[in-house]
């Protein structure tokens, strides 16, 4: 049995992952926040004392870890290290920048292509990230490419996190965003770009409602066809 599939990729601070969770709860497929299993390796590498841009040092803990999802009564995706879950762990800003640096190591990357492929072949999945319609699926039936301007970006991020009751300064959280837009884009291996059959959807002007009823619209358009 065939599986479809929705790739959608963009920056950090897009929404991908807000719209992504919806997107799949209204089409009642599988959500997979790649982000968050690539968070989940960076949590490691600082718990454990390592510099998350050590390629060696980071590469020489994969075999010691163990990472997996779940799904809460809440219906949304958990991550386990180890068992431990850290869901709540991968989101405090510090780690955002870790995850940044682990995905740039192909060691890495190899070593979680396999856990998102599968996702795919066994449910119909909504999945994003970076390098979705690219790398991971690029056979998906529907690739999106979510972007918005570094400072709407960085000003929902700022949001996100004094919601969370985490300090934060907006001047740094910009300069965070560009530096990991630079970082995505200029890695050797799967850099953040849209793929060429992937459909541009800029959310710097909407709202999060606007910003769904675009990319609902897209998605029910090409799947459709």
């Amino acid at each position: 049995m065939n599986h479809a599939a929705i790739a959608i990729d963009g920056p950090s601070g897009a929404g991908k992952s807000t719209l992504a969770k919806r997107l799949a709860k209204e089409l009642g497929f599988l959500y997979l926040d790649t982000g968050a299993i690539y968070r989940t390796v960076g949590l490691h590498a600082l718990r454990q004392g390592v510099d998350p841009g050590d390629e060696a040092a980071v590469l020489a803990l994969l075999p010691g870890l163990t990472v997996t999802t779940g799904y809460g009564p809440d219906g949304l995706q958990h991550m386990y290290r180890n068992g431990e879950d850290v869901t709540e762990a991968i989101r405090e800003h510090q780690v955002s920048d870790a995850a940044s640096k682990v995905s740039a190591i192909p060691g890495v990357r190899a070593y979680l292509l396999e856990m998102q492929r599968r996702a795919a072949r066994e449910s119909d999945v909504v999945m994003d990230g970076r390098d979705i319609g690219t790398v991971v699926l690029p056979q998906a039936q529907v690739k999106i490419f979510l972007t918005a301007q570094p400072e709407a970006r960085a000003r929902r991020r700022y949001d996100e996190l004094l919601a969370r009751g985490q300090q934060a300064d907006y001047e740094q959280v910009l300069r965070d965003v560009i530096d990991r837009d630079w970082r995505d884009t200029h890695r050797e291996v799967a850099p953040l770009k849209q793929a060429e059959d992937a459909i541009l959807v800029d959310t710097t002007q909407l709202s999060l409602e606007e910003s769904w009823q675009r990319l609902y619209e897209v998605v029910k358009e090409r799947l459709s066809q």
